[in-house]
């Protein structure tokens, strides 16, 4: 029960060894105790950290009632949901700089740089036929609306089409046709979706926000032309860039400007657009609780780091940790 498990955290239990995966048949708290929802958000590789935050949270006795997901998020969320953590953790781990590229099945005539059948035939190994209505924790994908910019809550249907719905990245991967909407990556209106977490019945909502310890952050240059000084440019990009696909050659010294990649390009305009519009949005409906693993030297593409990344994860998460049980005790009255 949590409250045992409660008091043997305060007692000074650790937070390392081996989490057995919570099972689908796991009996709920009676719904006098709150229920608990998790947002967790996007950000490619540096979702796998959601990986170790779900593996403390379960140490810690903590089952939630609700899970709201976007892009990589969305996958985590899921197969958390349908039982198959382990499953994905194993794939994680065992992912190579080889084996990623030999995952992206590259096209032209499609609308995306890649297709994804390869990436879907690897979750319709463990994931096929299950419906998101089904799972025994309330779940949801978020997805955006190519002609209409409508954010899409999907919490019917396959759940492997939600997934993949939610994270295709525009220009990257094709868009998904789900009931005759053409739907891509949901980071491009709810980075975060505590909203989604609260409509679908949390009283207490945990967030993850994977971009919220990267030390880039807009500002407003007031006055600028062709002729400002070199030197000011270069100071302003002494902190390597962590947002392309491929890291920088000299990481951590300063660098001239020099003309990016179209990779780069795509990839970095979607990350400032979903910076601006997770801020807004937490600023507009800020969780109970946020968990920010420190990733700002994680590249969105390095995939192959997720033994790095779940151990980030779950750091952030001990940290996090008493002032959740903290939270729970002062809602439930004990």
């Amino acid at each position: 029960m949590l409250w045992d498990n409660i008091a043997r955290r305060s007692a000074g239990s650790g937070g390392g060894g081996t989490v057995a995966e919570v099972p689908a048949s796991v009996e709920r708290e009676p719904r006098s105790r709150i229920r608990i929802g998790l947002a967790l958000g996007g950000g490619a590789a540096r979702g796998w950290s959601h990986i170790g935050v779900l593996r403390t949270l379960s140490e810690a006795g903590i089952v939630p009632d609700v899970i709201a997901g976007c892009s990589i998020g969305a996958v985590v969320g899921g197969c958390y949901a349908a039982g198959k953590l382990d499953e994905l953790e194993t794939f994680a781990r065992s992912l190579t700089k080889r084996r990623v590229m030999g995952l992206l099945d590259f096209h032209i005539s499609g609308s995306g740089l890649i297709a994804g059948t390869r990436l879907q035939r690897l979750l319709d190994h463990d994931l096929t036929d299950k419906k998101v209505e089904d799972l025994p924790i309330r779940f949801c994908t978020i997805a955006t609306e190519l002609a209409s910019g409508h954010e899409i809550w999907l919490t019917r249907g396959s759940l492997v089409q939600a997934m993949r719905a939610s994270y295709a990245l525009p220009g990257v991967f094709d868009p998904v046709l789900i009931g005759g909407r053409w739907l891509m990556d949901g980071a491009l209106v709810n980075p975060i979706p505590i909203t989604a977490a609260r409509a679908l019945g949390a009283d207490l909502v945990i967030c993850v926000n994977l971009n919220g310890e990267i030390r880039i952050r807009g500002t407003v240059i007031q006055s600028y032309d062709s002729d400002s000084d070199e030197r000011e440019i270069e100071e302003a990009m002494v902190e390597p860039r962590r947002w392309g696909i491929f890291p920088p050659s000299r990481a951590g010294k300063p660098r001239k400007p020099n003309a990016p990649g179209i990779a780069t390009v795509m990839v970095d305009a979607f990350n400032i657009t979903q910076d601006r519009i997770a801020r807004s949005r937490l600023a507009g409906d800020p969780p109970d609780v946020m968990i920010a693993p420190k990733l700002s030297k994680m590249g969105l593409f390095e995939f192959h780091r997720a033994e790095e990344c779940i151990a980030l994860g779950r750091q952030a998460t001990e940290r996090a940790l008493p002032d959740i049980l903290e939270l729970i005790q002062e809602t439930q009255g004990v």
